[in-house]
């Protein structure tokens, strides 16, 4: 699919629907993706180094995370522009902005692959898990060193490949087995769209960008239950929600037990269930 072709503005459309509808659940898990994201969001903070005074964007932002964190070390004098495409994720990152007393925040509907800030406009750049779902990685990296200063620098996360996250795979995985859902398609965007570490860097050179660094950081996904599990992956997952909405009480029945048997490996005394991830995480300057 050609990124600028009609066909592919209706896959963005689709997408942005569907992460419109997904922001309720996010904004529900948001302590809990904000506690499994935070060796992420401490590893891209580290590496745009914040300072008093600066104008810092976070791309994607969702329910605000790294952006937040991030808010504190440009005050006094600093903005945050935390940006989403999608409305309703910006009424939860408000809300969050709001519960936490960040004050020093703006926020945009800012799309990835046009950004739609002046040139070299903002110190830093942040974007925790958004890239590898645009149509266009290489459009969105070029905007994000368009609108960087001189200097500036941009930290960004995308996650690694399949077999090092099977929280990820487990739930697909089942509906596939059980027939309910079609395999994913490798060449689409998605969770490991952008997996090779070699491409990422390759991306970011191609885009501008040098003092390209590319590295790995563990996650953890903790449970009680299998149930727990479950609950977690039907607040984030649209495409898993939608499947399991569909089926009957049997269907979801089978489809439980058959992601309980993938997670046996991980899966320890009291039913408690520890899944492991990783994410590669990359830092540039422009």
């Amino acid at each position: 699919m050609i990124p600028g072709m009609p066909e592919a503005e209706t896959v963005r459309a689709e997408m942005l629907e569907r992460w419109e509808r997904a922001a309720g659940g996010w904004g529900r898990r948001a302590e809990d993706v904000r506690e499994m994201g935070m060796p992420v969001s401490v590893w891209m903070i580290e590496h745009i180094a914040p300072q008093p005074g600066q104008v810092l964007l976070e791309l994607a932002a969702g329910p605000g995370d790294t952006g937040f964190m991030a808010a504190e070390l440009i005050a006094p004098g600093g903005e945050l522009i935390s940006s989403d495409a999608a409305d309703e994720m910006l009424s939860v990152a408000r809300r969050r902005a709001a519960e936490l007393g960040i004050a020093n925040v703006e926020f945009k509907r800012l799309e990835l692959e046009w950004i739609d800030l002046e040139a070299a406009s903002v110190d830093s750049v942040l974007c925790r898990w958004g890239v590898m779902l645009t149509l266009d990685p290489a459009a969105a990296l070029r905007e994000m060193r368009r609108v960087l200063r001189p200097g500036g620098r941009a930290a960004l996360a995308v996650w690694d490949s399949s077999e090092h996250n099977p929280w990820a795979t487990i739930p697909t995985r089942a509906l596939v087995e059980l027939g309910h859902a079609e395999p994913p398609d490798p060449s689409a965007p998605g969770m490991f769209a952008l997996s090779d570490a070699d491409r990422l860097r390759e991306l970011l050179g191609d885009a501008g960008f040098s003092d390209v660094l590319v590295d790995a950081v563990d996650v953890a996904r903790n449970y009680e239950s299998i149930e727990g599990f479950l609950a977690e992956i039907l607040d984030l997952s649209q495409a898993f929600g939608e499947v399991h909405r569909g089926l009957s009480d049997m269907a979801r029945q089978e489809v439980a037990s058959r992601v309980a048997a993938l997670a046996e490996p991980w899966t320890v005394d009291g039913g408690r269930v520890r899944l492991p991830g990783r994410s590669l995480v990359a830092a540039a300057q422009a």
